[in-house]
């Protein structure tokens, strides 16, 4: 059993207002979109970590009702850092019977359905304990974690992040090439956001 976790935390602060309430050029917020791609991809229920903005996050989601379970949990103090976001999410979505996680971040809304059941089906086969999407040397979203690597992350340094547990365990990582531009956009400025919407929108992301 896979737990599916979507960071939505962050005060977005380069970007000036919150991401997970952007809109794509459909007018579906992101954090919407990205539930619905989950969704798409065969993952019906989703915790979606969120902070200050939670109530606005609730209602742009019931607003677009998706397909989906959508289980929240509030991170109550997100300037701790990214990796307590992480956190609160395995709090929420980690039972028994789950074999790994996959991480979704609300700052990257445009990878696809084929991109989550690529990453999926490779990490079914291989139980790696770091599955992610990968072009050339370019490393992107959504990433899976096995369970075995639960403790180090909960253990990581919240300075540094979860990117202390992918460097400490960087020769086991599996590396799955994809040809989707959404899976290595991230979206941190408005200059990004116009760029990329407008590209979107054009049609022009690739599976």
């Amino acid at each position: 059993m896979l737990a599916v976790i979507l960071l939505a935390a962050g005060r977005s602060s380069r970007m000036g207002s919150p991401k997970a309430l952007l809109r794509d050029a459909e007018d579906r917020t992101f954090v919407a979109r990205i539930v619905r791609t989950l969704a798409a991809a065969g993952y019906p229920e989703v915790t979606v970590v969120t902070g200050q903005t939670h109530d606005a996050v609730r209602a742009a989601l019931e607003e677009d009702n998706p397909p989906s379970r959508v289980r929240l949990a509030r991170n109550l103090d997100p300037d701790r850092g990214q990796l307590s976001s992480i956190w609160t999410g395995m709090d929420d979505a980690v039972r028994p019977g789950v074999s790994a996680l996959m991480l979704a971040l609300v700052d990257a809304p445009f990878f696809t359905a084929e991109t989550v059941a690529a990453v999926v089906a490779t990490y079914q086969a291989t139980g790696a304990p770091i599955v992610r999407p990968a072009r050339d040397a370019t490393h992107g979203h959504p990433v899976i974690f096995d369970r075995s690597l639960f403790e180090a992350l909960r253990q990581a340094d919240p300075t540094v992040g979860a990117k202390a547990v992918v460097r400490a365990h960087a020769a086991r990582i599996v590396d799955v090439a994809v040809n989707d531009d959404g899976a290595f956009t991230d979206i941190d400025t408005p200059d990004d956001y116009a760029r990329v919407v407008r590209i979107a929108g054009s049609g022009t992301n690739r599976t």
